[in-house]
């Protein structure tokens, strides 16, 4: 699979070891920057190309960094097609943290998942892209019909 990658200055140094494990997992990784670490940059420079990829159907999936995800899934989440959830670790109710990316893969069909850098781990980021990754859109039609609703306002907006 071909998944798209990018992030800004806070999620440099974690998107790189990500990025090997994506490979280790036998993934086509496409990296969309930087190339270096800049704490000036701004994370739509490297986002909309990321999302981009993904919107067009390049990349089947994308994972995006950023300090605390948000901004990037609101950059993301502009393209038609594209649908970004967030991923920022431990709840505080106790509640199996993992299970906001099952729901989002299972009823909205996430196609790329933003992860806040700044609150979670490699461990945690790998747990995560991993569980994102084998988790399958249900396919049920009330599922369907809301994200087809989404292209459909998306496209008149």
């Amino acid at each position: 699979m071909r998944i798209a990658v990018g992030t800004d200055h806070a999620g440099f140094e974690l998107l790189a070891q990500l990025k090997v494990f994506l490979q280790e997992l036998g993934h086509e990784v496409a990296d969309y920057g930087p190339e270096s670490l800049n704490p000036d940059d701004d994370y739509p420079d490297f986002i909309f190309p990321a999302a981009q990829a993904v919107a067009r159907g390049d990349c089947q999936y994308g994972v995006i960094l950023g300090g605390s995800g948000q901004g990037e899934a609101i950059a993301a989440n502009r393209l038609k097609n594209v649908r970004c959830a967030v991923f920022y670790g431990n709840l505080t109710n106790g509640d199996d943290p993992l299970e906001i990316i099952r729901l989002s893969r299972q009823h909205n069909d996430a196609n790329i998942l933003s992860l806040a850098a700044r609150f979670i781990d490699l461990d945690q980021a790998k747990q995560a892209v991993q569980t994102w990754l084998d988790t399958p859109f249900s396919g049920d039609e009330r599922h369907k019909r809301r994200i087809e609703k989404l292209d459909q306002i998306g496209e008149k907006a």
